[in-house]
């Protein structure tokens, strides 16, 4: 007969019952026999109203759920020869960005020819973030994939 460890609120002496005792128990206190951990050896059991059980786990998921950390992506795009006001409109977008706890991907996006002007694009990547150390560091340097150069700035943690 397989032995079970027996838990719960309502059990006087919790211990190793067999498998037939412990049953007898909770259906002697109107309650379910849930098994807790099956890998345990013996494996644990638990007294308690299953519907009750299935609530409480749910509500665990949930509360789980709720304090993971959702990231956020906010992509600006450039053109190697982005002017000033361009250049400075997008950086206040990308400052906002940051300040939230968004990602900011910036890429310098390539047409045509205009890929001769990858050092401008690395430049402007550059300039983009100096000029956004305040609110996020760098997390990945300007980076040429195909026709884009992409960098990744990542919000500084707030103290």
């Amino acid at each position: 007969m397989p032995q079970v460890r027996l838990v719960g609120d309502n059990i006087e002496n919790p211990g190793i019952y067999s498998l037939r005792d412990a049953l007898k128990i909770a259906d002697t206190l109107e309650l379910d026999l849930v098994e807790i951990s099956p890998k345990a050896d013996p494996p644990v059991c638990k007294v308690t109203d299953f519907s009750k059980f299935l609530y409480q786990q749910k509500k665990k998921q949930k509360e789980i759920k709720a304090k993971t950390v959702k990231v956020v992506v906010k992509e600006i795009r450039f053109g190697p020869q982005t002017d000033d006001h361009d250049f400075n409109f997008k950086l206040r977008h990308a400052e906002k960005f940051l300040q939230e706890g968004a990602k900011v991907k910036a890429y310098v996006f390539f047409k045509g020819r205009s890929i001769l002007f990858k050092e401008q694009g690395e430049i402007l990547l550059l300039r983009f973030a100096t000029s956004l150390e305040d609110y996020g560091k760098v997390e990945q340097l300007p980076r040429l994939e195909g026709k884009r150069m992409t960098m990744f700035i990542s919000p500084k943690k707030k103290s």
